[in-house]
């Protein structure tokens, strides 16, 4: 049976909900049709979790690494990560956070010097909430496609190919940097985890800042990993904000997206970096909603986090991430220094050629992206049954164009709040004829409530900061515009 064509048939209905998007054994996201299946998912409903047999790999543990973990004689508390220094580390965290002992054993694969054999922590019942978080927020996971490997009995130390060369290669000419200046990662997340680990060792003791809403995950790393974090919310106040967190608290670094997410609003970062500079604070820079292709960050941060699993491979069914180390920064050399130090390869081989392959594509699918996600956005803009729509070009736009490349545009990510949300958004949430589920950056138009989704046990919170419960996320595909739009505006009529 030939796979669903996801831009022509979207898996949008009640009885889709657990479907892989896409349909394949690596999908990095899940069909969530109905607005009452995010609320299921988040509340872990028995008739909602026996239907999701897989998701979002940092969120949802994949049934191959489970069978690793049994293989390897793991318990019902235990984990395979990446790496042997990986596991050490998480041990650590396990006993600093919640007391626990926990345990890290090999593979059983040889060992080399040069390269990374699966490592499996064991824990208790209450030492496993945190092993999870490791997990989650340090984004350091056994891929999918290397566990696939470890099963079959195949060779599975990860160690540099001519594959990891090649992609570091492409990412350099995207970012205008040296091959050197790229090191690449499992996942996004673990890109912001050896940023952080580097402004730590290069600042000990010092807390960080986040600079405009994050991911929620961004500012849960600089909470339980580092010195704790000042979130700093209001963009239009946000120099004048950080001048004064400044004068009361030295910093390791600062971090934020470009844009946000999901209000799409960018901190001012060409009046920001002078006053960071001034300070020698590191600016650590997000910018996987934007990417390369839109912007050009390189006059301002120091640091570049970047989720390799969203466009830069588009097909949904592959993570992996990158840092880069930005060769105009003052800290260049300091930190390019210690990164290097701290840096495995834990980027497996097989995921390397699947974004190296769909990397060559990259800037022509975002030219598409740029183009499908501004008609959708204006459209919206106009409808009657819309209250609001968040879209770069719009929210804080001189600042966003300021960075913007000559070529570039504002990207496919849409948020939007229809009229009397409380009621009409799980409406046309359930009505609307796309893929819905977690991810962005995919070539397949993805919806979800985002708030509900990352932000479910905190909503209140996130209100406080701008961010509505009741909105609605769109990563616009590669569909025909016209068409993407007559789905959307039947579900807004329904």
């Amino acid at each position: 049976m030939s796979a669903r064509d996801l831009l022509t048939d979207p898996p949008w209905k009640a009885e889709d909900l657990g479907l892989a998007l896409p349909q394949s054994t690596h999908a990095v996201s899940v069909s969530l049709p109905r607005w009452e299946d995010v609320v299921g998912y988040e509340e872990k409903k028995p008739e909602v979790m026996a239907r999701l047999p897989s998701g979002y790999p940092r969120f949802v543990i994949h049934p191959l690494v489970r069978e690793v973990a049994r293989r390897l004689g793991g318990s019902e508390f235990s984990l395979p990560l990446p790496s042997e220094c990986v596991a050490k580390m998480c041990v650590d965290f396990i006993y600093k956070s919640s007391g626990e002992h926990a345990t890290a054993g090999g593979s059983g694969a040889p060992r080399t010097r040069d390269g990374a054999s699966i490592s499996l922590v064991e824990t208790t019942e209450a030492g496993f909430a945190s092993l999870r978080a490791f997990w989650q927020h340090t984004g350091l996971i056994l891929s999918t496609r290397r566990a696939e490997a470890f099963l079959a009995g195949k060779p599975c130390i990860v160690a540099e190919t001519d594959v990891h060369r090649s992609l570091r290669r492409q990412l350099a000419g995207f970012y205008g940097c040296g091959e050197g200046d790229v090191f690449l990662t499992p996942t996004g997340m673990a890109a912001q985890f050896a940023a952080l680990r580097a402004v730590r060792e290069l600042s000990p003791g010092l807390p960080t800042a986040q600079l405009g809403f994050p991911y929620v995950d961004t500012l849960k790393l600089q909470e339980k990993f580092g010195e704790g974090a000042t979130l700093l919310h209001h963009l239009d106040t946000i120099a004048e904000d950080l001048r004064l967190l400044l004068a009361r608290q030295p910093l390791a670094a600062c971090f934020c997206e470009l844009p946000g997410n999901p209000t799409l609003g960018s901190a001012n970062v060409c009046g920001i970096t002078p006053i960071l500079r001034e300070q020698g604070v590191p600016l650590v820079a997000d910018d996987v909603v934007a990417t390369p292709f839109n912007v050009d960050l390189s006059e301002h941060a120091d640091l570049i986090a970047t989720s390799l699993t969203k466009y830069i491979a588009g097909s949904g069914d592959v993570m992996g991430g990158a840092l880069i180390c930005n060769p105009k920064s003052p800290y260049y050399q300091g930190l390019k220094r210690l990164i290097a130090a701290q840096h495995e390869e834990l980027l497996w081989s097989g995921d390397a050629e699947v974004i190296d392959a769909q990397a060559h594509g990259f800037p022509e699918r975002m030219r598409r992206h740029n183009a499908n996600g501004l008609y959708l956005a204006e459209r919206l803009r106009a409808h009657p049954a819309i209250e609001r729509v968040w879209y770069p070009k719009w929210e804080f736009s001189a600042v966003y164009d300021a960075v913007r490349r000559p070529e570039g545009g504002w990207g496919s990510l849409i948020t939007f709040l229809p009229k009397n949300a409380a009621t009409t958004a799980p409406r046309i949430y359930d009505a609307l004829q796309f893929c819905k589920g977690p991810s962005l950056g995919t070539v397949f138009t993805l919806a979800c409530p985002f708030t509900l989704l990352a932000h479910y046990t905190e909503l209140e919170w996130a209100q406080a900061c701008g961010v509505p419960s009741h909105l609605i996320r769109i990563s616009a595909g590669l569909e025909d515009a016209q068409e993407l739009w007559r789905r959307l505006e039947a579900a807004l009529e329904n």
